[in-house]
């Protein structure tokens, strides 16, 4: 079975800014990952602006998208979906790129997401099932 790995903000923004806490840890990370590597539109519109608030281009994103050949899946039609987890998820509060990856980890149940948010401890798919997470130590 090819492995899935499916990619938050976090571990995308680190990899491209060298003076993120996690650089170090991305690099390594994305340097071993093997398989799938899949997204979001929301990730990468996230990622965009977060680079961008570094001083990177907002491209340098869809650049490593290209480069590393990440899918990036829509999910406009799962957006009941996406509110439902939203609505469930106030207190912590999910946005809309976590309610994305924690779908996408309910469409590709062996997937690990590669994340650097803590609140993936917290959600979980398919209502009680824990996601797999790759995260820095």
């Amino acid at each position: 079975m090819t492995r899935i790995t499916l990619l938050d903000t976090g571990p995308l923004v680190a990899f491209l800014s060298a003076g993120d806490q996690h650089h170090r840890w991305a690099a390594e990370s994305f340097d071993a990952l093997t398989g799938r590597l899949i997204s979001c539109e929301a990730v990468v519109s996230e990622a965009s602006f977060f680079v961008a608030r570094g001083g990177h281009r907002r491209s340098v994103v869809l650049e490593l998208v290209e480069r590393m050949g990440i899918e990036v899946q829509p999910l406009g039609a799962e957006l009941r979906t996406l509110r439902q987890l939203m609505d469930k998820y106030a207190s912590v509060p999910m946005s809309f790129a976590d309610a994305c990856l924690v779908r996408l980890s309910e469409v590709h149940p062996s997937s690990v997401v590669m994340t650097c948010d803590a609140d993936f401890r917290t959600y979980r798919r398919s209502n009680r099932r824990v996601i797999n997470t790759l995260m820095p130590p």
